[in-house]
This record gives C-alpha cells, structure tokens and sequence, in this order.
C-alpha cells in the first residue's frame, strides 16, 4: 500500500514514542534506508542513491527541524541561517538568511550567537534555517519538545504561517494529538507501521 503526501500539504505523523515516527522521518530524508519497498520524494526515488547523491537531495529538497535545535554554537544567528543557502550555491545566502530571520521576528538578533538566545528564539533561528534555501518538503521532528506550551504554539503559528506563505509541504512528527489535529491530515502509527496505509511504499512532496 502507498502513502502519498501531496505538494503543499500538512501531514501530521501521529504515535506514541517508539512506533516508529522518527523513523520514518528519517527514511524519508534518506538518513537511514528502509528495509523493503520503495521512497520517492519530489520525484526522486532514493534507494537508487549514493551518499553523495543523497546529500544533494536533501540540499535541493528538504528542510529539517529537529526538537533540539541543532545550531552551530560559534555560529552568529544569520551565520546558521546562511548555512543550507550557501551549500545550496544560492548567491544571495546572506540576504536570504536576513529576510528568513525577519520573518520569524529576529531581525533584531541576527549577530547573536544560540548560546545568547532563549529556547524559543533558536527554534526561530531554526525554522528560518529550514526555509532558507526554499525547500519543497520540510520535515519536523517534535518541534516543539523542548519548549513550554505558549512558546510551542508560537513557534507551531509561525511554522504554518510559513509553510502556507511558501507552498511548502510540511511532513511534523508528534506525539502531541492537540498539535498533530492543527494540520491538514494525519497519519497514525503504531509498531512501526502507517495505520491504514502499509509501508510497502511512501511517496512525499507530491511525487
């Protein structure tokens, strides 16, 4: 049976820890190789792929969000910004990071460094690191597990207010139903597998 995920859309992966969420995030980013079927995204099929392939796919493609931030610490807020424009070869890397942190509210923090931000500010940084370089499908792993409620939903409002500006397809993984019932459709699992759509083979970004 197939997943598909359509471009532009918002799919919440819902389960509790351990069904298999993460997982499935990370064989669709190409981080990690499914064991049987078949994984295409935005029209590139990934189990052909070498690591070097895979890693410019996932340039091209994708932005991630994981729950614990993952800002280069002696790296300024519009340096981590730059980063995916700059190994994405964009010219314009620093104009993109300034506007991406202005849209999340940090235009005031570009030349402060994660270690001078609060929680939510660097889940804004990464956010706007995420949809720098203007990626097709972004995938968010627990995006706001580290943060307090009222700090999460601000950050949830502006993943979405993202995503919909930019037609991207936002892919968030949770175990939160509350957050998981904010987006479009939701997809349950359960022991590794997709409640009512096997895992034969999963088709995301509108492939």
């Amino acid at each position: 049976m197939t997943l598909d995920i359509g471009r532009g859309e918002t799919v919440s992966v819902v389960g509790p820890s351990g069904s298999g969420k993460t997982t499935m995030l990370m064989i669709v980013a190409g981080l990690e190789r499914p064991t049987s079927g078949t994984v295409t995204v935005d029209g590139v099929a990934l189990g052909g792929l070498g690591e070097d392939a895979l890693a410019l796919f996932r340039r091209r493609s994708l932005g991630i969000v994981f729950q614990n931030f993952h800002l280069v610490p002696t790296m300024t807020a519009l340096e981590n910004v730059a980063v995916p424009c700059e190994l994405a070869r964009l010219p314009d890397a620093f104009d993109r990071a300034r506007d991406g942190l202005e849209a999340v509210g940090l235009g005031h923090r570009l030349s402060h460094y994660p270690g001078q931000l609060s929680g939510g500010e660097q889940q804004r940084v990464a956010l706007a690191r995420a949809f720098a370089a203007g990626p097709r499908l972004i995938l968010a792993d627990e995006p706001t597990g580290n943060l307090d409620r009222g700090t999460g939903e601000r950050v949830m409002d502006l993943m979405f207010s993202l995503a919909d500006r930019h037609g991207t397809t936002l892919m968030l993984i949770t175990h939160d139903e509350a957050l998981g019932a904010r987006c479009g459709r939701e997809v349950r699992m359960n022991d590794g597998r997709v409640a009512a759509a096997g895992p034969d083979r999963v088709r995301a970004a509108g492939a």
